[in-house]
């Protein structure tokens, strides 16, 4: 046997963050230490964090990464062990996006990434530049303060591989896995054992499966060794970074981590033998044949052992079955831990969520609770690797000695929801909200602002003298809707008020962040009032389908006890903004003019599969076969129609959670202009010549 003990990890790192970063980083590589890993691979640009975007334009932030390598290298961290860190870094006047390498308070290399990743929520091109010399190295001339330390004027810079004195490794990083052809294609094929990817890989719902099969991949063709580093945790951003790092040999994953955590640092570690690889490359007679002609890669030749002998202690690690999370987990736990790095890291004193009684609110409501059961176990495992979540809990708290018994409890200190009634609103909401915060453990309001309507109301007729009505009592639908965004807007400032006010009416100091409640789909059609309820401090739901969050709060119900929720998720839809009377009451899939369920797929369809009105039109005839092709082409003018004159909304939307790739997040995920021509002439009249044709078609075949 060849074995090494090998370690990655995840990461929860902060921009710009750098005492924080430098701590994190540490503990990762005391951890890997005592695992007794000769190898430590980290995240994507964990010493200065990933989300620095325009920040990595300024020379502080190069300059301060360098300071914290230089405490890395000054101490004994590297000794006896290969640290792979990742890090800005200039080369003769262009940023890169480096992996520096490093073992024994010396340098080996620094790796730029070949291939940047520029599409999605990425613009890695505007702050770098791709290394574009395959298989070449030159010299990297290093600032002073690194200089002092190791002793070195130079070191190489550029694609190559570290050779010690048993095998070979080589880094890539994060969209080099997803790229069509890979780094670690070549690197494989020229002898490479064990490669690695310090990645900053951001979570969407059910995209795990894909990065775990390109990783599996990416060894199962050719062999060898593939370690996975990520990011765990919000960089300060709409991101949540998702972890899961893991160890795969031969196609087989043989360590993985968590996906979702409040910890900060998670080391992974597995025991293989570079034997398994040989004899696994030595089987396939076409790599051998594409080896024997490979174009070498530079080597950067290290006296260091990565192997050790055999002992019972450690033999190798077995291959694992994959975990992978239910989309209903995804959404329980992904925004849970980003609302707990915003939480703890933004200095606020909690969270405040105007409660409807209605399935969006309920799911952010929902979320915090979730949050606190994560929080609340963490706390009281008391392992060493958690004692920073029950620090951060007793600081927000304001009690060193704060031990939480359970996750209402702890609730009950970080969550304040108030539902804010008029006339127009129902018992059966009122109930619902009251009976789900008491689940989750929120201290609640009841209250009515019907005083506050009517004084915005009764000064509008002193001033004009005209008295505007609901439609239901003989009013336009201009008066009809100017009196529902009224309602609707006095909530986002009472809500305000109340997120402001509540610490001080219980004694304690700060302000609470303000949760959103507005749903992707809404967003995208333009459903909801510009500065409403919408209009919040971040949300953790933006970026999740009303038909995802359906599922999830049926999840929550049978599986994390908040039985409330079946009532709210078997309700319709209301925004309870007009009257109820005996002949109408307000549906807002009757409001929208479609069914969310059409709503999610006409954006999927627009943004995924970047359909304008006519394609989508073609698309969705085949598919909605069932209906007329002129009732499909009613229902794609129609969102269009509104798509456009609401686009505008979206520029003012309160940050959210990434989670879906159809979000209409404006200027982030989703470049488009907000003036549209919304009668879309030309488009339209496009699809009204194919539904007439379509329409002879079927005449004549009949």
């Amino acid at each position: 046997m060849n074995l090494t003990t090998l370690a990655t990890c995840n990461l929860n790192q902060w921009a710009l963050d750098f005492d924080g970063n430098l701590q994190r980083i540490a503990q990762s590589i005391q951890l890997a230490k005592a695992a007794g890993a000769k190898y430590r691979l980290g995240p994507e640009l964990e010493i200065s964090g990933y989300g620095c975007e325009d920040a990595f334009l300024e020379g502080d932030t190069i300059r301060h990464s360098w300071e914290v390598l230089a405490e890395i290298l000054s101490g004994d961290l590297t000794d006896g062990i290969l640290c792979d860190l990742g890090m800005p870094v200039m080369h003769q006047g262009v940023r890169y996006n480096g992996r520096v390498l490093a073992l024994n308070r010396r340098i080996l290399l620094i790796r730029p990434k070949l291939i940047l990743a520029d599409d999605g929520n990425y613009r890695e091109p505007r702050w770098f530049a791709a290394w574009q010399h395959l298989r070449t190295v030159e010299e990297h001339a290093l600032p002073r303060l690194i200089r002092a330390i190791t002793g070195q004027e130079t070191v190489p810079f550029g694609d190559a591989a570290i050779a010690t004195r048993d095998t070979v490794l080589a880094s890539e990083t994060c969209e080099e896995l997803f790229a069509v052809a890979s780094p670690h294609t070549y690197l494989g094929l020229d002898g490479v054992e064990i490669l690695a990817n310090g990645s900053g890989s951001h979570h969407e719902l059910r995209k795990l499966h894909r990065r775990i099969d390109l990783i599996k991949n990416a060894t199962a063709k050719g062999g060898g060794i593939y370690l996975y580093a990520n990011q765990q945790g919000c960089d300060g951003g709409r991101l949540y970074f998702d972890g899961c790092a893991l160890i795969a040999v031969n196609g087989q994953v043989v360590a993985q981590g968590s996906q979702f955590s409040p910890n900060d640092v998670e080391v992974v570690t597995a025991t293989v033998d570079l034997e398994d690889v040989r004899s696994y490359r030595g089987s396939i007679g076409s790599r051998q044949v594409q080896a024997s002609n490979a174009t070498a890669v530079p080597r950067i030749v290290v006296d260091f052992d990565l192997t050790t002998t055999h002992t019972p202690d450690h033999p190798p690690t077995r291959p694992i079955e994959i975990h992978y999370h239910t989309p209903e987990e995804e959404i329980a736990y992904g925004p849970a831990c980003w609302l707990w790095d915003y939480l703890r890291r933004s200095g606020m004193a909690g969270f405040f969520i105007p409660l409807s009684g209605g399935a969006d609110s309920a799911a952010v409501a929902t979320q915090v609770g979730i949050m606190c059961q994560m929080v609340v176990a963490e706390a009281q495992a008391g392992n060493g690797q958690n004692a920073q979540v029950l620090a951060d809990v007793r600081r927000l708290v304001g009690d060193e000695g704060y031990t939480p018994d359970n996750a209402a409890e702890l609730a009950s200190r970080l969550l304040f929801t108030a539902y804010m009634g008029t006339k127009n609103s129902s018992k059966a909401t009122r109930q619902r909200a009251k009976a789900l915060a008491e689940q989750v453990g929120a201290r609640h309001l009841d209250m009515n602002m019907d005083t506050a309507v009517a004084a915005l109301t009764t000064l509008f007729t002193k001033f004009t003298g005209r008295a505007p009505q609901f439609k239901a009592h003989g009013g336009s639908d201009a008066e009809n809707l100017a009196l529902q965004n009224i309602q609707a807007r006095l909530r986002m400032v009472l809500a305000y008020m109340l997120a402001q006010l509540l610490p001080w009416t219980h004694g304690r100091r700060g302000s609470l962040l303000v949760l959103g409640t507005g749903n992707v789909d809404e967003a995208l059609r333009g459903y909801l009032t510009k500065y409403d309820c919408s209009s919040a401090d971040i949300n953790p739901i933006g970026g999740i389908s009303k038909v995802d969050l359906r599922r999830f709060l049926r999840w929550a119900a049978a599986n994390k006890g908040y039985t409330a929720l079946l009532e709210v998720v078997n309700a319709a839809p209301t925004a309870e903004l007009e009257p109820i009377t005996e002949n109408y009451a307000q549906l807002d899939e009757v409001d929208m003019g479609m069914t969310y369920e059409e709503l999610s797929r006409f954006g999927r369809l627009r943004k995924i599969d970047r359909c304008g009105p006519l394609s989508m039109f073609e698309k969705l005839t085949a598919e909605w076969s069932h209906l007329p092709p002129r009732e499909v082409a009613e229902k794609v003018k129609r969102f269009f129609y509104y798509y456009a004159i609401n686009r505008h909304k979206a520029t003012v939307l309160t940050p959210a959670y990434h989670a879906e790739s159809y979000s209409p997040d404006d200027n982030r995920f989703d470049l488009r202009q907000f003036l549209y021509n919304a009668r879309w002439s030309w488009q339209f009249r496009r699809i009204d010549r194919l539904v007439e044709q379509m329409e002879e078609y079927r005449t004549e075949a009949t």
